[in-house]
């Protein structure tokens, strides 16, 4: 396996990317790089590019998606850390080898054209551990 070639974003759950992006637009200058539903996951997202870095903003689009449950018992916060790897599933077969406990033992749809998988927090010092190989 290969390691990550880089953070690609972190992921911050919100009430309303409306009013989260004010903070990131108009407090710190962000230029936004659009809205998009990802309906599998039941979310819409929002990317603000930061040099090679993007911060995401994940609302719920409903009552029963992870991010809902994630606000209900949080509130709105750091979600997760992405890393950008060349081979999705190589990465998937090696951390489940390494004893890594997997929420996604194959690659599921993104937002952005991403492939992604998702690491449990209690395998990653607990932090919620995202893993994306662009599709394009």
């Amino acid at each position: 396996m290969q390691p990550p070639s880089k953070i690609d974003h972190f992921g911050i759950a919100v009430q309303s990317i409306e009013e989260a992006s004010r903070f990131y637009r108009d407090a710190l200058g962000l230029e936004p790089g659009g809205i998009e539903e990802v309906p599998e996951q039941k979310v819409r997202v929002a990317f603000f590019p930061l040099g090679e870095v993007r911060i995401e903003l994940l609302e719920p689009t409903a009552a029963d998606s992870p991010i809902a449950r994630f606000l209900e018992k949080r509130g709105p916060g750091l979600h997760h850390v992405a890393y950008l790897v060349d081979d999705l599933p190589a990465t998937l077969a090696a951390l489940k080898s390494a004893g890594v406990r997997l929420i996604d033992e194959t690659p599921r749809a993104g937002a952005h054209g991403m492939k992604i998988a998702f690491a449990h927090p209690k395998s990653t010092a607990g932090v919620l551990t995202e893993f994306c190989q662009p599709t394009r």
